[in-house]
This record gives C-alpha cells, sequence and structure tokens, in this order.
C-alpha cells in the first residue's frame, strides 16, 4: 500500500510541474567592447535548465513563469554574472554585459569555437602573448593544435595529419601567403609572414574545408588583420629581438592605418647548437595595413610588407656523442669556410570592397609577390670518428679507444632563385535569411628563374667515394637553369544552407573548386560538402561531417628532382577527406570546459614522395605513389585554474604510402615487393599542453607552461633510389616555461606617475625554454667511410640536435 500511495503522489506531481506555466527568457551576450560572445553557459541556477549563446551572442531558455529566480552566466575569461529574473521581466530582451576577470593578464584566449558557415576554428590571438615563443612566430600557437605536429622550434613549418610542410594553405586579409624557397634549416627562415600584433582573427583547419580556400591537401590558416578604431600600440624587447606597434583611426574614422616592425636574432640560440662557430643571424620585417573608406559601402584596403632574412655563418668545429652503451662513438669535425644566405621578399595589395546592401557584398584584389633568395657557401670539413670505451670499470671509460674513420668533405653552393607571382581575383557574397552564397576567382602569373650550383665532395681515408680506382668523382652535384613562366585560373562556388529538422538547426555547406594550369594543360574540379549539426535540446554538443576533394597543382618544388631537372609533366596530388568531429561543451568544479573530438580518414593518390632534410623537402618530380592518412585529434580546453584558460590536445595517427612497380631483387634473387612504408610525416602520437597559473590572491604573477611530445619520425639516407629504407629518430619531447609579472593592469589601471599612466598595461617575462635540457634530433649528418670496423665500406648518421636550455627576458608594453 505504501509503495502505491507513493506512485500516486510521484504521478500527481508531475502532472503538477507539467502544467506550470512557461515563458522564453531572450538575451544577448556582449563583452565591454560590444563584441557578442558565442558559446557563453546560461543556466538557471540550482536547476539543470540552461543552454549556450550562438555565434551573434543570442540565446533562449525555457524557464518557469515564477516570482524570481537568478540566472547565471558563464564564459572562459570573464567574471561570472548572476541576473534576477521575475514574471515582469522574463519575457523582456536582456543585454548582458561580461566583463573580463581581474584574473586575466593581457585577455588570454577565449576558448575555440566553429562557425556555423564554416568548418573552421576560430582561435582568439590573445593566446599568442603569455605563450613562451621560442620563434616569436604565431605558428607557435599552431602547432599546439590537434592534428598539428613540428618537431623543430626554430621553424614556423608544420605539418599537418601526414601532410608535408608544402600542403599548408596561409591567407592574410584574403591573400595567399607564399614562403621562401631555398630555405633548407629552421636557423635560416627568421620570422613568419604573419605579424601577431597586427592580427584581429585567426580561423584554423586541419582538414575537410570549404570550397573558397584551396589548392592544398592539408590545412588552412586564415589570419585576418584589425581595423583599429583609436589610437595604440605595443613595444616589446627581448634577447631574441624587439618588435614596435601602431595603430590608428583619423578623419572620424574613414583613414586607418595599423603598422609593425619586428627585429629578430637568433644567435643567443644558436650558439647552443653542437657545431660551434660564428652565427650572425639576423631578420627584419616592416608592414603596415591601411583602408579609407569613402562611405559606409565602398572601402580600399592596401597591405605591404618588406621582409629580410639574411644568415651569416663561420664554422669552427663540431663535437658529438652518439650511438648507443654497446657502440658508442664520437665525431670530431674541424671547419674551414663559411655561409652566407639572404632571403628577401616583397609583397603588395589593394584591395576594393564594396557593400551594396545588407544582403550583397564584393571584393576585388591585386596582389604582388617578389622573393630574391641567394644561397653561397663553401664549407670544408676534416673529421675523425672513434669508438669511444664503453666498459664502465675502466679508467678511460668514454674516451677514445679506437679510430673508425678519417676524412674531409667539401660542400659547394651557389644557387640564386627569383621568384614572381600576381594576381587578381574577386569574392562575392549574397546573403539571404537561410543562405549564404559566396563565389569568386583568381588570375596567377607566375615566373620562377632558378639558377642551381650546387656539389658535394666526400674523401674518406684519402679515397674519393664513390670509390673508383681510375676516376675521382663528386659525391653529389647539381647544375641546372631553370626558368619557368605559367598561369594559373582558379573559381569556386558555394552556398551554406541552414533549416530546422527533427528539433535540430543543420547548417549544409556546398561547394566546387575549379583549377586550371596551362604548365602541364591540367584542369581539376574539386566537389566538397559538410555539415553541422546543432541538436536543438542539446545546445552544448555540435556534430559535424566534411568530405571533399583536395587537389594540390605543383609549385615550383615539386616540380624538381635532385639534380635540379624539372619534370614538364608532373600532375596535381590528390587527396579524398573524410572528417567527422563533435563538440561537447560542458562544466566541471563549477567551470565550462570544451571538448573537441575528430575521427578522419584521407585517401591520397598521384602522390610525389620525397625526404626531408632539417625543413628540406626534397621531391622526386614523379607522380609515382599512392598513400593514406587516418586518424583521430582531441582537445580539451577550459578553466583548469579559476578564471583563466588552458589547453591540452592529442593526436593518434599513421600515413602510409607505396610506390608503384617498385620492387626490386634481392642479394638472392629474390623479387622484394616493399609495398606500403611509412612517409616522412609519419608520427603515431603528438601531445600539446598549455597551462596556465598565477599567485592565489595575487593574480599579477603569472605561471605559463608549454609542452610538447612528438614520437619517433621516420628518416632515410639521402641519394638513394629506395624510399622503404627507413630509420627511426628518438621522440622529441620539449618543455618551455615563462614567469611574468604584471606592473600595470590594463583591468585595474590606477598609475599616477607622469609617464607609466599613458601605458595601458606592461609586463615582464622570464622564459626558459627546453626546461628539461633535451638534446632533440632534427636531421642527420652521414659520414661516410671506405671501410668500417669489418673492413667494409659503410655510413653512419651522427644527429644534428636542436636547441639546449635558454633563458630569455621579455618586456612588453601597450599604450
Amino acid at each position: 500500500m505504501k509503495s502505491i500511495i507513493n506512485i500516486i503522489f510521484i504521478f500527481l506531481l508531475s502532472i503538477n510541474v507539467y502544467a506550470q506555466k512557461t515563458a522564453i527568457l531572450t538575451g544577448q551576450i556582449k563583452n565591454l567592447q560590444g563584441n557578442t560572445i558565442q558559446n557563453a553557459n546560461i543556466q538557471l541556477k540550482t536547476s539543470s535548465i540552461g543552454t549556450i549563446s550562438d555565434i551573434e551572442g543570442n540565446f533562449k531558455l525555457i524557464v518557469p513563469i515564477k516570482k524570481s529566480y537568478t540566472i547565471e552566466i558563464s564564459y572562459i575569461g570573464y567574471e561570472k554574472k548572476e541576473l534576477q529574473i521575475n514574471f515582469e521581466n522574463v519575457n523582456k530582451s536582456n543585454i548582458i554585459i561580461l566583463n573580463q576577470s581581474i584574473n586575466q593578464i593581457s585577455e588570454v584566449s577565449v576558448i575555440g569555437t566553429n562557425s556555423q558557415s564554416s568548418n573552421l576554428i576560430k582561435i582568439e590571438k590573445r593566446a599568442i602573448e603569455m605563450l613562451p615563443n621560442l620563434s616569436g612566430n604565431i605558428e607557435t600557437v599552431i602547432k599546439s593544435m590537434p592534428g598539428v605536429a613540428s618537431n623543430n622550434e626554430l621553424s614556423s613549418q608544420y605539418s599537418v595529419r601526414g601532410g608535408s610542410f608544402d600542403e599548408n594553405l596561409i591567407y592574410v586579409n584574403d591573400i595567399q601567403i607564399y614562403r621562401p624557397i631555398l630555405i633548407r634549416a629552421g636557423k635560416q627562415e627568421g620570422l613568419s609572414f604573419v605579424n601577431s600584433d597586427m592580427v584581429s582573427s585567426i580561423n584554423f583547419s586541419a582538414g575537410g574545408f570549404d570550397a573558397q580556400y584551396g589548392d592544398k591537401m592539408s590545412s588552412v590558416l586564415d589570419i585576418k588583420y584589425n581595423k583599429p578604431t583609436q589610437f595604440s600600440g605595443k613595444v616589446s624587447m627581448s634577447l631574441l629581438g624587439a618588435s614596435v606597434h601602431f595603430e590608428d583611426a583619423l578623419l572620424n574614422g574613414k583613414l586607418t592605418y595599423n603598422t609593425g616592425f619586428r627585429y629578430k636574432t637568433s644567435q643567443y640560440l644558436l650558439n647552443s647548437l653542437d657545431v660551434e662557430g660564428d652565427y650572425n643571424p639576423e631578420f627584419y620585417d616592416l608592414q603596415t595595413f591601411i583602408t579609407y573608406s569613402t562611405n559606409n559601402k565602398l572601402r580600399f584596403d592596401i597591405l605591404g610588407n618588406y621582409g629580410l632574412n639574411k644568415y651569416n655563418f663561420t664554422p669552427q668545429n663540431r663535437e658529438t656523442t652518439f650511438g648507443t652503451v654497446q657502440d658508442a662513438l664520437s665525431l670530431n669535425i674541424y671547419y674551414d669556410g663559411n655561409e652566407l644566405d639572404k632571403f628577401e621578399t616583397y609583397m603588395g595589395s589593394i584591395s576594393v570592397n564594396y557593400i551594396a546592401n545588407d544582403k550583397l557584398s564584393l571584393k576585388f584584389i591585386a596582389s604582388s609577390f617578389n622573393t630574391q633568395e641567394a644561397e653561397s657557401y663553401d664549407i670544408l670539413g676534416q673529421y675523425y670518428l672513434n669508438e669511444l670505451d664503453k666498459s664502465m670499470s675502466s679508467d678511460t671509460y668514454g674516451d677514445s679507444i679506437m679510430n673508425i674513420g678519417v676524412g674531409s668533405f667539401l660542400n659547394h653552393s651557389r644557387n640564386n632563385l627569383t621568384a614572381n607571382v600576381h594576381s587578381f581575383s574577386h569574392k562575392g557574397g549574397y546573403y539571404t535569411r537561410n543562405n549564404k552564397l559566396r563565389w569568386g576567382f583568381k588570375y596567377n602569373y607566375e615566373s620562377i628563374n632558378d639558377k642551381i650550383r650546387e656539389w658535394d665532395m666526400i674523401d674518406s681515408a684519402g679515397f674519393s667515394l664513390p670509390y673508383n680506382d681510375t676516376v675521382i668523382s663528386l659525391y653529389n652535384s647539381s647544375h641546372a637553369d631553370n626558368y619557368i613562366k605559367s598561369n594559373r585560373i582558379t573559381a569556386f562556388i558555394q552556398n551554406t544552407y541552414h533549416r530546422s529538422f527533427i528539433n535540430s538547426n543543420i547548417y549544409f555547406n556546398t561547394g566546387i573548386r575549379v583549377h586550371y594550369w596551362d604548365f602541364n594543360k591540367e584542369t581539376v574540379i574539386s566537389p566538397r560538402l559538410s555539415i553541422l549539426v546543432e541538436p536543438k535540446l542539446h545546445k552544448n554538443i555540435k556534430f559535424r561531417l566534411s568530405t571533399g576533394y583536395y587537389y594540390q597543382p605543383p609549385f615550383y618544388k615539386e616540380l624538381k628532382n635532385n639534380n635540379g631537372e624539372i619534370n614538364n609533366n608532373i600532375k596535381s596530388q590528390s587527396s579524398i577527406h573524410f572528417v567527422l568531429g563533435s563538440d561537447y561543451i560542458f562544466s566541471a568544479w563549477n567551470r565550462p570546459f570544451k571538448f573537441t573530438s575528430e575521427l578522419y580518414y584521407k585517401k591520397l593518390n598521384n602522390l610525389i614522395p620525397y625526404k626531408v632534410d632539417n625543413v628540406r623537402i626534397q621531391y622526386s618530380a614523379e607522380n609515382k605513389a599512392k598513400g593514406y592518412a587516418t586518424g583521430v585529434d582531441m582537445k580539451i580546453n577550459g578553466e583548469f585554474v579559476k578564471g583563466i584558460e588552458s589547453w591540452a590536445s592529442l593526436s593518434i595517427m599513421q600515413t602510409r604510402e607505396n610506390i608503384v612497380n617498385d620492387q626490386y631483387t634481392n642479394s638472392d634473387g629474390k623479387i622484394i615487393y616493399p609495398g606500403y612504408y611509412s612517409r616522412p610525416t609519419d608520427q603515431l602520437i603528438n601531445f600539446s599542453m598549455y597551462f596556465q597559473d598565477y599567485v592565489p590572491n595575487n593574480p599579477s604573477y603569472k605561471m605559463n607552461l608549454s609542452l610538447h611530445y612528438g614520437s619517433r619520425l621516420p628518416f632515410s639516407a639521402p641519394n638513394t633510389d629506395r624510399y622503404d629504407l627507413i630509420f627511426k629518430m628518438p621522440p622529441y619531447r620539449r618543455v618551455d616555461i615563462g614567469f611574468s609579472k604584471i606592473f600595470i593592469d590594463e583591468n585595474n589601471h590606477d598609475i599616477k606617475n607622469n609617464i607609466l599612466k599613458h601605458f595601458k598595461s606592461a609586463w615582464i617575462s622570464l622564459e626558459i625554454f627546453n626546461l628539461l635540457d633535451i638534446n632533440n634530433t632534427i636531421s642527420y649528418l652521414w659520414i661516410k667511410t671506405l671501410q668500417n670496423q669489418e673492413g667494409e665500406s659503410g655510413q653512419y648518421a651522427v644527429p644534428n640536435y636542436l636547441t639546449s636550455r635558454r633563458i630569455n627576458i621579455k618586456l612588453t608594453a601597450k599604450f
């Protein structure tokens, strides 16, 4: 009887709850600057009723009509806010302003979000300022994204989901950015194109991106520079260089400028390498972005850039210990000669933006890029390869006990390259309530003049390699004069359609892209599709599906083989992407978090096999392979420490390729079919973490920790036709940490000093790079010997290590 009474009571109670009247509470979430906030958490306090704001900051929450209750609004990096609601104002639309958390230093990044009209992830530039950053480039943040791998802190280049460094698109204000071509080592790179001080937005996709982006196979990084509304600036100085940035709006906002200058020197870092010598690297960059609006409909944009990378190096000696406990070796090299490289780039563009009305927008862009590159070196190295005493009980433990190789090598280069890319493009958009139609076309004229004069001579025990008793031969030689002129035409059209279906908001993005290149007379067509699903009843969950064709017509590097010869019949590499992803926003410890995951598979065809030496890619210049890349990417970010954001990402991947008809006959006369083997970017595990903390009760003292782990990468010997003969280098492990003290706080500005009161914020940082002082391997120096310990000719892979532990002091001020 008691059980029956309980059941009846619960039933009557449920009827009463169901019969309660409800209302819809609406509102919009903004920050103090008036910018809308997406994915803010709106919760009916002491209940499970809640929702999140959309891309425009708007939200709808079904609430019961009661005398009064409390709504709680929270978002990473902002103070929580409580809103009192009663019967009289429940049906009113509320504009809710969130204040930035007082624990923030220089606006730490907001949680990454996906746009409904695109599958790109938005990354707030505020993540860059406090991150321990050895290179000073914006790509340091990109390298911490899931699916992105980089084992070289000196370089801005990265690999995405098994792709090469050349498979990544970079746009700044809708203009494609090109990198210098001849650079072969990260220490020569210097500054990347993007100036982080000038950036207003960063969008990134690791695959499955829209038809408006092309034509590369792996990823797209879309950068927009800031159009200022008032005067501001920033100055930064450290042991690694300096930067200054100014921006302002004039003529009642009609004219704006955004200008930045950067200087970098990596001499302090390079002096930690195994090769001792006189390093003199200097890198300069000057950029400006100017806008002029004649009225609300017409605006002119000018973007200009000048970059100069100079690398001067005179090596002296090198001592490297390597091998295993059972086979410990040491290499001593004494050098003569020097290296002088110069990479000078110019880029300019003018854009005309016309907004006809709320539905139609048009943009026309004319741009020009020029790079002048010179690589010159004559370096003689005389080496001694010794076996070390491995007996721990011996008095000579660790000392040299036997010489197993002696010789010399002479490397010579006089390479000069000039490249020009001139383009004209148009992009347009037509927007209705449920459709966002975009289209565009682009014409490129490209000219490349490349003079290659490069050779290597190797001597072992007085014999020239490869050994011949009648002729002295160079070990490696490239001599070519290549001049290429070509035209490219591309076009795309895509539409994003929104509709409600089965209690869900669904966004369909369909598009097609066409590319024609007159160099090889090839036309490729790339259809693409992506779907985003937002369940209405569970707005904290989103699902994404993307697929499509991604062709990569060759640029100059893919055309050229190791001898400098051009293949005029080269075709586009291609990839078919399948990406399934989800976003889940949740609360833990009463703080907001977001978990993102993506499963992907890429089918690769017409591949051009290549080998990697540091950051130099040596292509075979033949479409002779097929392959695949598959894996899963995961990322979690949120307030692990109250008021500030941290994140961690994990990627698990496998990428393989198979050269067609690469069988060979072994020494026993048996035919061997190598089949699929690891590509040079086949890194099974990649883990990155960025963690922030502050001193309790004194948030002006902060700590920032950056951690990276990449499992073993494959590598192979140079100058061999076999691509399946691969080895594994040690894993990449690196920890950087930074400590900072804010002495002028932008959020609590009460400065009476006449000089300091002109600054909005200022802080000083102490950065420790490679905290654990781990010897990370980036490449190998291959030492050839006429005879090894067994009297047979052989070769030894001597690791080239990256930077060791270094301390940097950095001062930053905003005004």
